[in-house]
């Protein structure tokens, strides 16, 4: 049964600690097995004399570049499964950054109703 691992536990009740910060731990986790298993998948089906990714180190590279759709195009897929398993990672990493960008506004979000509640109760006080 997975609840009974150590590791679901503590995502678990990390998830539902902070639902911003439960969402991008839970999408970075994605994005790294993305990574992981995109990189060993990418050179089970790149295994033509032309393809430019033969070795792991090829394959982690091209994934975290492609993760991050930076495309420096000094490595890249040139069978259809490569290409299928590139739009996968494309869109997972679209995931990643959106995910962390909402959580960093919510934590701007977050910290300035603080400080809004914090300078409405002090002036209740005063009062």
């Amino acid at each position: 049964n997975i609840e009974d691992f150590p590791i679901y536990k503590t995502h678990r009740s990390h998830v539902y600690k902070s639902r911003p910060e439960g969402a991008f731990t839970t999408v970075a986790l994605v994005t790294m097995l993305m990574i992981i298993f995109s990189s060993i998948t990418i050179l089970q089906v790149e295994n033509l004399p032309q393809c430019n990714i033969k070795t792991a180190e090829d394959a982690i590279w091209w994934a975290f570049v492609t993760v991050t759709n930076v495309g420096y195009r000094d490595r890249y897929p040139i069978t259809t499964e490569g290409r299928f398993i590139a739009v996968f990672l494309m869109i997972t990493g679209l995931g990643l950054f959106g995910t962390f960008t909402g959580y960093i506004t919510s934590w701007i979000m977050g910290s300035k109703e603080k400080v809004h509640s914090s300078r409405n109760s002090a002036e209740s006080e005063e009062e």
